[in-house]
């Protein structure tokens, strides 16, 4: 097994992209990067700890590689918005890849460098590539929240424009 951590705006929107398909053993939302000891989601929102907002998935390689998890997460971001992620604005909601090896960091830096040389963007990719670090999970309430609290989790979504962005651009 391996962790694979990614931030690209509200964790709760990174989450239903990853789940359920083979060589998937976990997602949990949490937070990372950041200088205080055991953030809360309070703290986190302030944009002052430092800390994104992440999930970190745990997978069998041999049954999905980190490859495809790079594939399932860049169209999930705008990796040219460097401020936050859609309605997310703040550093705590900026795009980045978190590795945990140095074959993952490589295989980061060569999707984004594709990504890059693609055209698909006019601006420049902006996603972060950092080691990753300590990892705290989220609060209870925030895990699987998109089953949890159904009603609003959709609505934060459609309001969000994250949805309107990945079908114009990806």
């Amino acid at each position: 097994m391996e962790k694979a951590t990614f931030a690209g705006g509200c964790f709760w929107c990174m989450v239903t992209p990853f789940e359920e398909l083979p060589g998937i053993h976990g997602i949990v939302s949490g937070y990372t990067g950041g200088t205080v000891p055991d953030p809360t989601y309070e703290q986190v929102k302030t944009g002052t700890t430092g800390h994104y907002e992440v999930v970190q998935i745990t997978f069998e390689p041999e049954l999905f590689p980190y490859e495809k998890l790079l594939e399932l997460y860049w169209p999930q971001t705008d990796p040219t918005d460097g401020e936050g992620q859609f309605q997310d604005r703040g550093t705590q909601y900026k795009p980045a890849i978190f590795y945990h090896t140095e074959q993952q960091r490589e295989l980061a830096e060569q999707s984004k460098q594709q990504l890059a040389q693609s055209g698909r963007f006019d601006k420049p990719i902006v996603t972060e590539i950092l080691p990753a670090s300590v990892f705290y999970p989220a609060e209870e309430y925030h895990q699987d929240y998109h089953k949890k609290n159904v009603k609003h989790y959709k609505e934060d979504r459609a309001q969000s424009g994250r949805d309107e962005f990945i079908n114009k651009n990806w």
